[in-house]
């Protein structure tokens, strides 16, 4: 089990991307937290099988959107936290 950290920037916000992102998690069996930052960004905190984690970060680097565009996708790894049980958008 590996959690990682992520920080999606570009035209992510008001264009369904947590939204997405839940989807994304739930269909892989991802559990953690997405949410709309103050800077524009959108933040998720992510725990999964590694080979499970690199599938869900690569497929948050493009937008579900013609609205949306990932200019960039920046992640680190973070402490696992057992008490997720499962992926919530906020």
């Amino acid at each position: 089990m590996i959690a990682k950290k992520v920080i999606v920037r570009g035209r992510v916000q008001g264009v369904g991307f947590r939204y997405f992102t839940k989807q994304l998690a739930d269909k892989l069996g991802v559990t953690g937290v997405v949410w709309n930052a103050s800077d524009g960004s959108v933040r998720i905190e992510a725990q999964a099988d590694e080979t499970v984690m690199t599938d869900f970060v690569n497929g948050v680097k493009v937008s579900p959107s013609p609205y949306g565009r990932v200019d960039s996708v920046e992640s680190e790894i973070i402490p696992v936290d057992e008490s997720r049980r499962v992926f919530k958008a906020i």
